[in-house]
């Protein structure tokens, strides 16, 4: 039977390897944030017009949702870094094609989150507001939005944790975040067990560490909430 013999120490004993993997984790971590806030307003929009029924609005806000969530992330990262630049004439840093590429894939998802939400709000609340004489907007912002978005924050958290784990898919444009820096020490050290099973435990804390904000978000946000 053959021996195995495990090496971690060839990766936590080079100072380059672990700088490869702080930075991977550094760059995952805030085009994951960036992703959520950009793709969190856009889906506001969209969940707005669909709720709303908003026409011509309503129906391209569902033919983007409907699309984008029916087409595979991987087809529209290459889409966005490869296709968009050869057809408008631009070009972008890699970074900044994920950053898109991810906002837009995640706003379509984020979008029928809430609409769902929106939905849910009870339909007395607002027409008492109705009759208060206040305003769509201020009905929208001082009703339907937070309570909307207290019921789905669960959901949404769930999605936020998902894209994080999502961004590993933009090494394949060459983004150097935590899934591509665990592919370059692999290609160096040929210890492919030690290195995947380092990346599983960073994926791991990493996501324990964005739950736990989350919920520290929850519990400062809609403190309100358990006096309903």
């Amino acid at each position: 039977m053959q021996n195995i013999e495990f090496r971690f120490y060839e990766i936590y004993r080079s100072e380059e390897f672990l700088l490869l993997l702080l930075n991977g984790m550094f760059v995952s971590l805030w085009l994951t944030i960036g992703a959520a806030v950009f793709g969190f307003v856009f889906a506001n929009l969209l969940a707005v017009s669909r709720a709303n029924k908003i026409p011509i609005v309503g129906i391209l806000s569902t033919a983007f949702v409907e699309f984008t969530r029916n087409t595979p992330l991987i087809v529209q990262l290459f889409f966005i870094a490869f296709g968009l630049p050869l057809l408008l004439g631009y070009q972008w840093p890699f970074w900044s094609h994920a950053l898109l590429a991810l906002s837009l894939n995640f706003s379509a998802y984020f979008a029928e989150i809430l609409r769902a939400g929106f939905e849910d709000v009870h339909k007395g609340q607002i027409e008492a507001a109705k009759s208060l004489g206040l305003s769509k907007m201020l009905i929208f912002v001082k009703i339907i939005f937070p309570q909307a978005l207290c019921k789905v924050y669960p959901a949404l958290n769930s999605q936020f944790i998902f894209l994080f784990l999502t961004t590993g898919i933009i090494s394949e444009i060459g983004v150097k975040e935590l899934t591509q820096a665990g592919v370059y020490i692999d290609s160096r050290t040929f210890r492919s067990f030690e290195v995947f099973f380092t990346l599983t435990i960073l994926y791991i804390f990493l996501s324990l560490m964005l739950k736990t904000a989350l919920k520290f978000m929850y519990n400062r946000i809609f403190f309100w909430a358990e006096f309903r």
